[in-house]
């Protein structure tokens, strides 16, 4: 069948339900791998090859204007429910353009203990870009080499997919863990839901999966979300390891750091250590179905956004994993504040991105700036200045 055509909304199962089915499913933690910081969160024995430069890149196509479906007409985003990983969701912006309302990061790092603290917002293959703005905060040099010192420095996920380079962009932030393990920094990674679409489509196929919508692929969903030939063609065993191993949750100086917008983490453990093992026990069992249903709890969106239930979701995810705020990439600034365009460019608006959006009664930080639609890559030093 056609992925995404003329399904019904998927059919989410109760809460509760589903946080005890995924618990109940938990088995021994697996033992973490020892190591120094800078190879991901895990050791260099935990991965085979060398670190050196990253490979060679694929000619740049240039910017990634997408084939999703749009109207002349400003769009609602996907009712984060209704969300089925088998249908596009994110239309291209395009057009000249308005100017969102957003906050933009200040602060002067502590002049004793760790370093400052800095985040990434999604870079979905857009390695020249995300130098530009490490550059412009100092974090690396003409050259592209950890200039920090002992920064701190989060990746939010979604490093692949939409853009030109996504792999080149995995072999940077690699790069850069090393690099800054050894000026006593770290360069860090959260898993995003386009980091599960990749892994599932090399390892799964075209293998059926229940996807709540009917029958779906791994290799359909990656195609129809950004999935790019030139990244499958140089995915490399080492690519795949570092990506399996990422956690999917942090807490860094009072900043719970998400991928995602959904109080879905709750469905994987109580604490952040139980889900970022549940995450790497569901990924070493291997099964497509659970890895699927995984892939597509990390792909809802929007739960903070209302401005009625939005605040108590982000504090019932900082009750149970500690924090005074939420920091998450994966739903663009434009569609959380409504602002969509259509791909004929007359009377559409383009956003002006300029730093993360802050909301649900201050408790929640946006950091995906809509790069993959003209928007801006992000990177900010937390905190971030009120």
């Amino acid at each position: 069948m056609t992925q995404g055509a003329g399904q019904g909304p998927v059919q989410t199962e109760a809460p509760g339900d589903a946080r005890a089915t995924a618990m109940s499913h938990r088995e021994p933690k697996l033992p973490r791998q020892p190591g120094p910081h800078g190879f991901g969160q895990f050791g260099p024995a935990t991965y085979p090859g060398p670190y050196g430069a990253p490979t060679a890149a694929a000619p740049h196509p240039g910017p990634y204007l997408g084939t999703c479906s749009t109207t002349s007409e400003p769009t609602e985003p996907v009712a984060t429910d209704e969300y089925t990983p088998t249908q596009r969701d994110l239309p291209v912006i395009t057009g000249p353009g308005s100017t969102l309302q957003i906050h933009r990061s200040s602060g002067e790092p502590a002049p004793d203990g760790p370093g400052p603290l800095y985040v990434v917002g999604d870079v979905h293959g857009y390695l020249d870009e995300l130098l530009a703005e490490l550059r412009a905060q100092g974090l690396v040099d003409a050259d592209g080499q950890w200039s920090a010192g002992n920064a701190r420095l989060w990746f939010l996920g979604d490093f692949t997919d939409r853009g030109p380079d996504g792999i080149g962009v995995i072999d940077l932030v690699m790069r850069l863990s090393a690099e800054a393990a050894a000026a006593g920094g770290y360069c860090k990674a959260l898993m995003g839901n386009h980091e599960l679409l990749l892994i599932g489509a090399k390892r799964f196929g075209d293998t059926p999966v229940g996807s709540g919508a009917g029958t779906a692929t791994f290799q359909a969903a990656w195609l129809l979300n950004g999935g790019q030939h030139t990244d499958m063609e140089r995915l490399e065993d080492v690519h795949l390891q570092w990506m399996s191993r990422l956690d999917a949750a942090a807490l860094e100086d009072d900043h719970l750091l998400l991928h995602s917008d959904t109080t879905a983490y709750l469905d994987y453990g109580s604490s952040i250590e139980d889900v970022n093992d549940t995450v790497h026990e569901v990924l070493t069992r291997g099964d497509a179905g659970e890895c699927w249903e995984l892939f597509r709890k990390f792909t809802r969106r929007f739960a903070f956004r209302d401005e009625e239930s939005g605040p108590p979701a982000v504090r019932e995810l900082l009750d149970a994993y500690g924090g005074r705020r939420v920091v998450h990439g994966h739903s663009p600034i434009p569609y959380l504040l409504g602002v969509v365009g259509s791909e004929d460019g007359e009377d559409s608006p383009r956003p002006t991105v300029e730093g993360p959006h802050v909301y649900a009664d201050g408790l929640a930080v946006a950091m995906d700036g809509g790069v993959t639609m003209a928007g801006k890559l992000l990177v900010v030093q937390l905190p971030l200045g009120q």
